[in-house]
């Protein structure tokens, strides 16, 4: 994985919990005291480590890290330089969710050996759809579910979701179930 998605985890360790818990953590994890470089490729053990480490010094599940991770995602990129991006995917929930794939693709040309999952939506209706995420990365999906909380949030909806893992088939992966509801005052969701 790319340093932006280590440097993501150590601003949302930073900004709930404070410097001296990302200290611990990054000790705990066995990484040096230096900053990472966003274009940057780093072992996925990496990631996988730091998750690990914050689970132990947080007591909290590492599904919890990954959840709550997955929801800062939404906003740290949006800040960090992506939002034009995230505004060109779509404009509503259903359409960000079809144009994933294609969002994914443009990232690529700034970061070129990014692995990056895919994503399919089918049974779609006015208010709930069924996500379908693939990577080659086991363990990620809690890290989908925070996803999609953030999203509920950048598109003024609130959103349940159920999820489940499909192993038959030629390709398994995890499914989303989500249906939504716009918040009071959102005329366009």
């Amino acid at each position: 994985m790319y340093g932006l998605i280590n440097k993501a985890v150590e601003g949302l360790v930073r900004s709930k919990f404070g410097d001296a818990t990302w200290d611990k953590i990054r000790t705990r994890a066995g990484l040096p005291d230096e900053p990472f470089i966003s274009m940057e490729q780093y072992d996925d053990k990496t990631t996988y480590d730091l998750v690990g480490a914050a689970s132990a010094v947080l007591g909290a599940p590492g599904e919890a890290i990954l959840e709550e991770f997955g929801y800062y995602w939404t906003k740290y990129t949006a800040e960090a330089g992506y939002g034009e991006l995230m505004k060109s995917a779509g404009k509503t929930l259903p359409e960000f969710l079809r144009n994933l794939d294609q969002m994914h693709t443009r990232v690529k040309l700034s970061f070129p050996h990014l692995a990056p999952p895919s994503f399919s939506v089918t049974d779609e209706t006015s208010s709930s759809l069924t996500l379908h995420y693939y990577s080659d990365r086991a363990g990620l999906a809690p890290l989908v579910v925070g996803l999609l909380r953030g999203l509920g949030d950048r598109f003024n909806v609130d959103i349940v979701t159920r999820s489940e893992r499909v192993n038959e088939g030629p390709r398994p992966h995890d499914l989303f179930r989500l249906t939504w509801t716009p918040r009071a005052g959102n005329a366009h969701a």
